[in-house]
C-alpha cells in the first residue's frame, strides 16, 4: 500500500509543472488578453523609446525574460512582442532576442509537458501497434524532419507545436535545435514588420501580419518545408523499393 501510495504521489508531484502552467495561462489570459498587443505597443510607444535609450542592457533583459514568460505560459501576445522586439532593437539584435526567447519559452513548456504526461503517453505509444505504432515509428525515424515541418508551415499553432513532440516523446535535443533554427525565417519576418513601426504609428496604420502568406514569403517557406520533407520521402521510397 506504501509504494501505490508513494507512485501516486509521485504522479501527481509530475503533474504540478503543467498544471501551473495551464493555470497561468487561464489567469494570464483573462488578465492580460486585452494588454499585450499591438494597441498597447502604439499606446506606450514614446515611453518604451526612452527606456530603452537609457538602459538598453536592463530593456534587453525585461524583453527576453517577458517574451520567455509569454511562450512558457502560451500568454496571448507572442506576435505582439516579437514587433516589439523589431521596433525597440532593430532586426538585430532584435531577431536573435526574438529567437532565442521563443526557443527557451517553448523548450519551457515542453520540458514540464514531458515531465507530466509525456513519458507515460511515450510508454503507451511504444506499447501500441497498428496505426498508432505505425505513426509512433514515423516519428522517430524521421524526427528533425517533422519537426522542422511543425516550426516552418505557418498555419501550425505555436503551443501545439510545443506540446505534441513532448506528449510523442520526442527527444529535447532535437525538439530545442529544430524550434531555434525552425523558427528563423517566420520569427525574422515578423521582426522586420516591427522595425518599421514607427513609419506604421505616424500613419496611423495597422502592421501587416498577413505579409508571411504574401507569396514572395510564403513561397521561400515552402520551399525550406519541402526541404525538410525530402528525407521522409527518400525513406518512403526506399522502404516501397525494398518491398
Amino acid at each position: 500500500m506504501a509504494d501505490k501510495s508513494e507512485q501516486s504521489g509521485m504522479r501527481i508531484g509530475r503533474l504540478i509543472p503543467i498544471a501551473v502552467i495551464a493555470l497561468v495561462a487561464v489567469v494570464g489570459f483573462i488578465a492580460f488578453g486585452d494588454q499585450l498587443s499591438f494597441s498597447t505597443l502604439r499606446d506606450n510607444r514614446q515611453l518604451l523609446v526612452e527606456f530603452r535609450d537609457s538602459n538598453f542592457l536592463m530593456t534587453s533583459l525585461i524583453f527576453i525574460l517577458v517574451y520567455i514568460a509569454v511562450v512558457a505560459f502560451s500568454l496571448p501576445g507572442a506576435t505582439a512582442a516579437t514587433l516589439t522586439g523589431g521596433f525597440l532593437f532593430g532586426l538585430f539584435p532584435g531577431a536573435l532576442y526574438n529567437v532565442l526567447s521563443a526557443t527557451i519559452g517553448a523548450s519551457a513548456i515542453f520540458l514540464a509537458a514531458r515531465m507530466g504526461l509525456g513519458d507515460y503517453l511515450s510508454s503507451k505509444l511504444d506499447e501500441s501497434s497498428g496505426t498508432i505504432g505505425k505513426m509512433r515509428d514515423g516519428l522517430r525515424h524521421n524526427e528533425i524532419s517533422v519537426l522542422f515541418l511543425l516550426r516552418l508551415v505557418p498555419a501550425i499553432p505555436f503551443f501545439a507545436a510545443n506540446l505534441v513532440p513532448a506528449l510523442a516523446g520526442v527527444r529535447f535535443r532535437n525538439f530545442a535545435f529544430t524550434t531555434f533554427f525552425g523558427i528563423i525565417p517566420g520569427t525574422v519576418i515578423y521582426t522586420w514588420v516591427g522595425v518599421g513601426l514607427g513609419e506604421v504609428f505616424e500613419r496611423g496604420g495597422t502592421p501587416n501580419l498577413g505579409i508571411i502568406f504574401e507569396w514572395y514569403i510564403l513561397g521561400p517557406i515552402l520551399g525550406l518545408c519541402a526541404l525538410a520533407a525530402l528525407p521522409i520521402v527518400i525513406r518512403i521510397v526506399r522502404r516501397g523499393q525494398e518491398s
